[in-house]
This record gives structure tokens, sequence and C-alpha cells, in this order.
């Protein structure tokens, strides 16, 4: 898909607001900043698209990992309400956008199910399940006949459907953001990895690898999975794993027509879990956790093979024409880390898989930050740069711990 954004810097080189990151995040910032009447640059280190915005599984999800009642004891009454509050209207941050702005992405908003396939992990979707209805949110059980009807998968006791969820096509929803935000003002640079900040007299001083040097009053760090050294610190607050996805040829009709014929997206709820949706063009895209290191040979990907046909058996004959990979940050607390180590300094970190929704929602509060200076627009709290313990060592034992896991899931079905 060609880029239909204006290339390139905003005039002059003094701005409101630098955002460092040309992802989900970065872009819903830059747009309704711009919008609040900012002056705004984004800089991306490659080409918008590129990073995982643009090669993610497409599942827009509300909420967190965390259901309401953990988020009110976690946080406090006040801080809790307003978080569960955030957290359900996230998937309407992006069908919002799509529908208002008439961007050119296709979408499904269907919902997601969360399929279980023990009975702790379906007594967990009960629990899930009364504690958003009480709050009023469109969500259900299914019982074994109704994920078998919904999925036309095996192996599934029952599950959960969230019909606030859906699908979208993530690399056209970043290209129509750029596109939006361009048009609302914004400038979008690729190709311009920043490697110095520096502040003088209360203002920002950002240069990149190129030699270009900017001033802004605020900067905000919106690079996630591949943030470097730049903030020092950041980078082992997170830990990088690498997402793996794979798409089958276009299925045939007769094969098609018992395959989540209702078009939802679906998660399982194993310990490294596989998600899958149906693609516009009628292809099955599965995606799970991938190695640590990048991939080498299609052999990286038979794991997502392998679940697809224990998923369904019936489509042993069908090609896999694709396969890719993008990179996803972990927080230890399995929570977004917001940072302001120094005033005017901003970074956003963690998405933990649901950075479709969280982060085009979380942008508009960042904007609202931004252009009024009141952190009651933040829906977590600004909370200091924690290294993780041993960070070199984190990878070496998440590694493990994703063997070990895969083995027990192995087991389990």
């Amino acid at each position: 898909m060609a880029p239909a954004f204006r290339f390139g810097f905003s005039a002059g080189g003094a701005f409101d607001v630098i955002i460092v990151g040309g992802g989900i995040m970065g872009l819903s910032t830059a747009l309704h900043s711009a919008r609040a009447g900012l002056s705004v640059q984004v800089l991306d280190a490659g080409a918008i698209g590129q990073g995982a915005s643009g090669l993610n599984g497409g599942q827009v999800i509300p909420g967190l990992k965390y259901d309401p009642e953990w988020l009110m004891e976690h946080f406090g009454k006040e801080r809790g309400e307003a978080l569960v509050a955030f957290a359900a209207s996230t998937a309407d941050a992006v069908f919002d956008v799509i529908l208002n702005e008439k961007l050119a992405v296709p979408f499904t908003r269907n919902g997601w199910i969360q399929a279980a396939h023990t009975e702790t992990a379906l007594k967990a979707a009960a629990n899930r399940d009364g504690q958003w209805r009480s709050r009023g949110a469109d969500v259900r059980l299914l019982d074994q006949a109704e994920i078998a009807a919904m999925t036309g998968a095996r192996g599934y006791l029952g599950g959960w459907l969230d019909r606030r969820a859906g699908i979208i096509d993530p690399l056209s929803y970043t290209l129509e953001l750029a596109r939006i935000a361009s048009a609302a003002g914004a400038g979008i640079a690729e190709q311009q990895r920043v490697v110095k900040l520096a502040k003088e007299a209360g203002v920002w001083r950002v240069s990149t690898e190129s030699g270009i040097e900017l001033r802004a009053k605020s900067v905000v760090l919106a690079t996630n999975a591949y943030t470097d050294g730049l903030l020092p610190g950041l980078a082992q607050t997170i830990v990088p794993l690498h997402s793996f996805q794979i798409a089958t040829a276009p299925l045939p009709a007769e094969l098609a027509a018992s395959i989540l014929p209702g078009g939802q997206a679906v998660s399982d709820s194993r310990r490294i879990l596989v998600y899958y949706r149906r693609s516009p063009n009628g292809r099955m895209v599965v995606g799970g956790r991938g190695r640590m290191a990048l991939p080498s040979s299609p052999s990286d990907w038979a794991h997502l093979e392998r679940a697809l046909l224990r998923l369904y058996p019936a489509l042993a004959g069908i090609a896999i024409e694709k396969r890719w990979f993008g990179r996803v940050a972990l927080t230890p607390d399995h929570l977004p880390h917001l940072h302001e180590p120094e005033k005017g300094l901003l970074a956003v970190v963690g998405c933990q898989g649901r950075g479709v929704g969280l982060m085009s929602a979380l942008g508009k509060r960042m904007a609202n930050y931004l252009a009024s200076g009141d952190a009651r627009q933040l829906p977590f709290p600004l909370s200091p740069i924690r290294p993780i313990p041993f960070h070199a060592f984190r990878q070496v034992g998440v590694a493990a711990a994703i063997t070990w896991y895969r083995m027990l899931d192995a087991f389990e079905r």
C-alpha cells in the first residue's frame, strides 16, 4: 500500500512536541496533539508500519490483562474506576476513528473470543464475565457447543465472547493514522533515528543520526519494544519478545463456511497462547510467541503450523503462503508504564499484546496532557523508571519459561 501522508518535516525547527516513534501510540498522540493546536513532529527510525503497529495480529481487544476488581484493589477506588472506564473504551477509540474519519481500513466488529481449553480457564472466564457484565459490557459466556459452532475448532470446553472487540488490517490502520495526522498538521519523517536528547534552558534538543537537530518543549518516546539506549534505563524496564504469524492460502468455500463463520477474533487460554482470525481475503491468520532470536528459516514458524492443524485438522492440505513477525514489549507487572523522568520528557512502554486499542486511546490522553499539563488526563499514574534487576539475564529466563510452558500446554491438550 502506497503511503498517502506527507513525508518530511513541518516548517521550522522548533515544535511544541517531538514524538519519537511512528507506531500507533506515536501517531495517535500526533493526531490529537495537532488537533489541539500544538505543533508536532514525528521522527521514526524506519518506515511507518514497519514495526509491530503494522505487523500485529489485528485484534482490537478492550480491557487490560487484569479484570476490574483487581484494578480497583490495586489502584484504589477513584483511580481504579477511572482505569476500568478507560480500559472499557479502548476498542471504541479504534473503531470510532475508522468510522468518523472514513479511514480506508478493512475491519469487522463482531467480537473477540477467549477460548478456554481447561476447567480452570473456564472458571476464570466466568469470573471475568461477571465482573464486566455488572458494569454493562456486551459480553457473555459460551458453552462447549457454542464455542465449537462459532470457531469450528477442536478442543475447547467453552469460552468468553466480548462483542466490543473486533479485527482490523493493522498496516492499513497505521498508514491511515499517519495520513490524517499529517493532514492535521503533524510532520512525519521516516528514516530519522534519534540518537541524542539534551535539555537547555527548558527546551529539548533532539538530534538525529543524519545530523538534523530540532527543538521542542516536550518529547514523547513512543518506541515500545524498539526502545534503545536513548533514555538511560528505559530499555531495561521491558522484555522485548517476538510474535510470529502465518497466513494460509485463501480457504476454499467448503472449508471456510465452518471456520469462524461470524468473523470473530480468537485467543486461547494456553500459557503460551495462540491467536487467530480470518483475513478479509479469506486466509486463516495464526499467531503466537516465537523464538527470542530473529527467525532464520521457515521452520521457526513450525509451532504455529502445528497449532493450526491441532485446531483445524481439515486444513492439512492448505498451503502456508505468508510468514512474518513483529516485536512486542512486556513489563513485569503486565501493565503499561508511563514515565516523565524530567519535565517535558515522556515515555510509554508495555502494550502487553493489546496495543491496537490501548495505544490508540492512550495517544489521545497523552495529547490532552501535553496540551493542558494536567496529569489527571492520563489513565495510568506517572511512575519512575525502574530497570528490571539482572535485565541481561531476564530474556534467558523468559526463553526457558516459554519452553517449560509449551511443555505444560502440550500435556493439557
